[in-house]
């Protein structure tokens, strides 16, 4: 029953994640107005596209070196990807400030070549890419990143699948970034080829939580649907924002799983732990692509220096410990953030210390990197998560976010 509670959850966050991508061309007309926009010209051009990614899994545990059921390294990995994109006329308001960007859903298929340790997941995703550089009329250098979900792992069982400490939920985040080869070899047809990251882990919501990276290529075929708008120069009459200072604020909670090391013993602290926080957000839009800024973050975190308050020892089978006062769960602290915009989603990335805190947990150094994505104008859904100390996983970050004096 949890196990389908958590599925339904994840993909309820996806369907919200790409729903606003789907209804975007009502977007076009609500974000900036309706000028210029014209009846003849649709606002959308929609692609369909297949992609096949071989890969190296970065050897990051004795487990993938050889210390497996099958006693052989597990380094090798292949996905197949069908996606369906959609890109804003040239036209169309969307169009003119962001001519070369495209956005969609996609689904793929993922094998390790370890069906009985690891199995072969399927992940369903949003995705959205956009131009670099133009290298010739028909040859641009882009990239592409994905995000999303992926079902069907083979986790760790101490009982079944005992070797396996990398994987601890049948359901992890798929995370992607590629850069690619663009080339228009027809004005319905492009060829791209490139290379990519990939990333899988649970968000620390469950143990163990090592993750998978795989380091791989891609090469893939896009069929652009009734006129395409090729890779030629932008239309006249392309619009750019005015700098201006926004502000974005977002509230948002999870709950994380906890492990301690002391006495020489590593142990799991059995359940749950609630995690909630704040973010105030002043930022400057520099351009029709960038905003940077400062954030003041504020976040409880019901797990943090548990470790002077447990009861018993470390090597105990039931691990408890009395409840810490707030002020070693609460902390409060300043971040340097950085956001790349595009039309639908905002990539956000930010590099903070706690200013107000008390406790070791809490102590130095956070990073974040969220995903927002546009309900309306205003109003976004954030999906991020949170590192401590450059190292440490700490916890996922789902939330809502509004923004005020948006001049966009």
């Amino acid at each position: 029953m949890i196990r389908n509670r958590n599925a339904i959850r994840l993909l309820c966050l996806l369907y919200l994640l790409v729903h606003p991508a789907i209804n975007a061309n009502l977007e076009a007309q609500t974000i900036i107005g309706q000028r210029n926009d014209s009846v003849s010209h649709p606002l959308i051009r929609h692609q369909l596209g297949f992609d096949i990614r071989p890969g190296y899994i970065v050897s990051t545990h004795s487990f993938l070196q050889g210390d497996n059921a099958q006693q052989k390294k597990i380094d090798q990995s292949l996905s197949f990807h069908f996606k369906y994109a959609f890109r804003f006329s040239k036209e169309s308001n969307l169009g003119r400030l962001f001519p070369h960007t495209y956005q969609g859903i996609g689904i793929s298929y993922h094998t390790f070549f370890s069906p009985a340790e690891l199995g072969n997941p399927v992940s369903v995703y949003a995705f959205q890419g956009s131009r670099i550089a133009q290298l010739s009329p028909r040859l641009s250098f882009d990239y592409e990143w994905n995000f999303g979900a992926s079902f069907g792992w083979k986790k760790y069982d101490e009982l079944s699948n005992p070797q396996n400490v990398l994987i601890g939920s049948k359901i992890n985040a798929y995370i992607n970034l590629g850069f690619l080869l663009n080339w228009q070899v027809h004005k319905y047809w492009k060829l791209a080829a490139g290379v990519d990251l990939t990333h899988f882990s649970n968000g620390n919501t469950h143990y163990p939580n090592g993750g998978l990276n795989v380091i791989g290529g891609r090469i893939g075929i896009v069929r652009t649907l009734g006129v395409d708008e090729g890779l030629g120069p932008i239309t006249p009459g392309r619009l750019f924002i005015k700098p201006h200072v926004s502000y974005d604020l977002v509230v948002y909670g999870a709950t994380r799983k906890r492990g301690l090391i002391g006495d020489d013993v590593s142990s799991m602290i059995p359940g749950s732990f609630g995690v909630a926080g704040i973010n105030f957000a002043p930022m400057y839009n520099f351009n029709n692509y960038f905003r940077a800024g400062l954030s003041a973050d504020a976040q409880y975190d019901e797990s943090a220096n548990l470790k002077e308050y447990r009861v018993g020892e470390y090597y105990s089978g039931d691990l408890k410990f009395h409840r810490p006062p707030f002020r070693e769960q609460f902390s409060v602290g300043l971040s340097l953030r950085a956001e790349l915009v595009m039309p639908v989603f905002s990539i956000n990335v930010g590099v903070g210390r706690n200013l107000i805190y008390s406790g070791d947990d809490t102590k130095g150094f956070y990073q974040v990197l969220a995903l927002k994505t546009y309900v309306t104008r205003h109003l976004f859904l954030h999906v991020g998560y949170q590192l401590s100390k450059f190292k440490d996983p700490n916890n996922l970050m789902l939330g809502l976010g509004y923004r005020f004096h948006d001049k966009r």
